[in-house]
């Protein structure tokens, strides 16, 4: 079986994700064969370093020995069951370990089946729950510019990404955006901590003004990944937090991405010491293996469904896989292994590998930022410290096709070179990466 076999029969019958498929007339397809670690390798034996985890989902690695026995041990016991009416030990098991290793306020777990879907329970859960208290004005949200909290239309609602969302914008809900937060935005010599308070002003005034008719606030803590790896101070959700306990409105915390140690915690709100209402947990929480989401919140607001059933007062949400054995089996693995290898702690080496290695991209003349957030770096290439590259020049795409030839999956978010690798990595790889990303972003701002 060759590559370009592989290719031909692809190209015959799949539509791929987030792609131009035209653009598959000049930029090749990557089959790959096979996985192992943090490489990943096609039909011809070229390997590539997964720098962006597979779309951020991957924790240790593929094909991780310990992950897959966990999948096989469960494959013979129980592949699914659904989960109204009934119920089995591995979802339970999950539940636990989640709620003991949260804040204490989240005490129920709700299953989806992948983040986007994870995100409409929440904004559901949180409408729903204000009808049930007699609150029927209550039924707007308020988002981040920059935000992306995925593609189905009310996760795409509360989203701020005119390139995905733009085309879809009659089938959507109205939505109240906030200004970022994000540092990248500051005046020269401000630091992050005191733009995201001088940024909280606006927020505070949506909420002061329209509190009675907002149910919730969803934020991405810290790191605003879908926009360019956009970061920001912790202060800001310590502010949100106790604004939206003020004028009583939720606060939804996606976490999906940033969640299981990519910022530096195991959980991205640990560095304000907060709690949301609703925890939305997907991608690493499987370690890459199986789409899974779990949507945590209080038992204030899983009170406010308990009732008789004709009082139509219950969540009636569902999707056919929720809970999946396989998939809940693969999330157990992975606490395992950060149970068991201390990852947290281990990780620090990793980040400081990768803040050292990135640092010299500082002085580049078209590098207007290298920004990081634990297991996540970012450098954006700008004109100038001022001036962004146009968009349609696509310079992000021959970081990434240099990338290719050199055996490096880097996967630009439009002019943003960043590293989101599996915790697997090891640092001389890591400084490897950041060579081949030099050379990348030389090739991508000479022409």
């Amino acid at each position: 079986m060759s590559n370009q076999n592989i290719i031909e029969r692809d190209l015959s019958v799949l539509w791929h994700p987030c792609t131009q498929m035209k653009d598959h007339e000049n930029l090749p397809l990557i089959p790959i064969k096979r996985g192992e670690g943090v490489w990943l390798e096609d039909f011809e034996g070229n390997k590539y370093l997964d720098a962006v985890s597979s779309w951020w989902v991957n924790l240790f690695g593929h094909a991780n020995p310990r992950i897959n026995a966990a999948v096989v041990d469960q494959l013979n016991k129980l592949e699914h069951v659904l989960l109204a009416g009934f119920t089995h030990e591995t979802v339970i098991e999950l539940s636990e370990r989640l709620i003991n290793m949260t804040p204490e306020k989240l005490t129920r777990c709700f299953y989806a089946d992948n983040g986007s879907a994870g995100i409409e329970v929440a904004l559901k859960m949180s409408f729903h729950y204000w009808l049930n208290k007699g609150k029927k004005k209550k039924n707007k949200f308020v988002a981040l510019q920059d935000s992306y909290h995925g593609e189905t239309l009310g996760a795409l609602a509360v989203g701020d990404v005119a390139l995905y969302k733009e085309t879809y914008e009659p089938l959507l809900i109205d939505v109240i955006t906030a200004p970022s937060p994000s540092g990248c935005y500051a005046e020269e010599g401000e630091s992050y901590r005191d733009y995201a308070i001088r940024q909280f002003q606006a927020m505070e005034k949506i909420l002061e003004e329209q509190h009675e008719e907002i149910a919730a606030v969803i934020v991405e803590p810290l790191l605003q990944c879908a926009t360019g790896m956009k970061m920001y101070d912790p202060v800001y959700l310590k502010l949100l937090r106790e604004a939206c306990d003020k004028y009583d409105v939720h606060l939804i915390a996606d976490e999906i991405a940033a969640g299981f140690g990519r910022t530096g915690t195991m959980f991205a709100c640990e560095q304000a010491g907060i709690t949301a209402d609703f925890l939305c947990l997907s991608k690493g929480l499987t370690g890459g293996y199986l789409p899974l989401c779990a949507v945590l919140t209080t038992d204030d607001i899983y009170q406010a469904f308990y009732d008789d059933y004709e009082t139509l007062r219950a969540f009636l949400h569902s999707h056919s896989y929720t809970g999946n054995p396989l998939a809940c089996r693969t999330a157990l693995a992975t606490l395992d292994i950060f149970e068991q290898d201390n990852v947290i702690e281990e990780n620090k080496k990793l980040s400081k590998a990768m803040y050292d290695a990135t640092q010299p991209l500082k002085d580049h003349p078209h590098v207007g930022e290298v920004r990081q957030t634990g297991m996540v770096v970012a450098i954006e290439m700008m004109q100038n410290q001022k001036t962004p590259f146009p968009w349609q020049e696509r310079r992000g795409l021959s970081v990434y096709q240099h990338g290719l030839s050199q055996g490096a999956l880097l996967r630009p978010l439009g002019n943003v070179v960043y590293f989101m690798p599996p915790y697997v990595i090891t640092e001389e790889q890591i400084h490897w990466l950041a060579k081949v990303a030099a050379e990348g972003i030389d090739i991508a701002t000479s022409r």
